[in-house]
């Protein structure tokens, strides 16, 4: 049998290879150094007891450094040992703070009211970069371990809203939060980024906070009657014996860029498309406890 030039070089073609199966999130950070890890430190961790069960919430001194400290006062005038779930609004935030019909606690040495910590200069702060487009930014990556974004042109940098972020809530002028009053976004929220002062993020227990009953009232306020009491502490002031010790991974490391590329190029039975790009909220940083 006789086959034509371009039938022949058809055949000497090597057979395709398909592409390797994408690493499990789990195999990836059970092979990452120990230096690719850090410590997140008591004095940045908030112990948010509800009655489901623990929150810890690590602070972000770096974007906030006014609203944390004011927060640390607040907790030592002992403020939050009167504050509950006021709100739960569905597919956006849960809110805590003073019921609007309970006594207001004392303030202590804290300021009744802050101006907004939007933003922070770019210049200074170490960012590592995501090569994906942004809708919301610029430029989105992550800072001091948290999701972030920066705009070059106006040399701003700051947190944005993913799952899981506690922010300051407010009323209509920039000044009017202090920390007294916080939230949490369990739904998309990135329409508030640069309009509220983000402090940290949730690193555990954030299934207490999403199965909260959403309230009936305007945006999601609950019923005086309905209200949910909590308290909470930082971690510094706690006996070491109560302490939780946790260690987030770095995103400046080799380890994060393999988990945002795992995330970013699929190659497995179940994705029939591997999108090959990641949105930033879809890079939540691992955590552990320490080892």
């Amino acid at each position: 049998m006789k086959f034509a030039p371009l039938a022949l070089a058809l055949l000497a073609l090597p057979a395709f290879a398909a592409p390797k199966p994408t690493p499990a999130l789990a195999d990836i950070l059970a092979a990452a150094p120990a230096s690719d890890w850090r410590s997140i430190a008591q004095d940045r961790l908030l112990y948010l007891e509800t009655p489901r069960g623990r929150v810890l919430i690590e602070m972000a001194p770096d974007f906030a450094p006014n609203h944390v400290d004011n927060i640390k006062r607040l907790i030592a005038a002992g403020f939050f040992d009167h504050v509950a779930i006021v709100r739960a609004q569905d597919n956006f935030v849960v809110q805590w703070g003073v019921p609007d019909a309970d006594p207001k606690p004392s303030l202590g040495s804290a300021k009744a009211k802050l101006p907004g910590e939007f933003t922070r200069p770019a210049k200074g702060l170490a960012f590592s970069p995501l090569p994906d487009r942004d809708a919301y930014a610029p430029q989105t990556g992550f800072a001091a371990g948290f999701p972030a974004a920066r705009d070059l042109k106006t040399g701003r940098a700051w947190l944005v809203h993913c799952y899981g972020t506690v922010a300051v809530a407010r009323d209509n002028a920039p000044d009017t939060g202090n920390g007294g009053e916080l939230y949490a976004a369990i739904g998309p929220a990135r329409r508030l980024d640069r309009n509220l002062t983000v402090v940290g993020r949730v690193v555990e227990g954030m299934e207490y906070l999403a199965v909260q009953p959403r309230g009936h009232g305007p945006n999601g306020f609950l019923k005086p009657a309905d209200v949910v009491p909590l308290r909470m502490r930082l971690g510094s002031d706690l006996p070491a014996a109560e302490q939780v010790s946790l260690q987030a991974l770095r995103t400046d490391g080799a380890t994060f860029a393999r988990v945002a590329d795992a995330r970013r190029h699929r190659h497995d039975a179940f994705y029939a498309v591997a999108q090959g790009g990641v949105d930033v909220c879809d890079l939540p940083v691992p955590v552990r406890p320490q080892p």
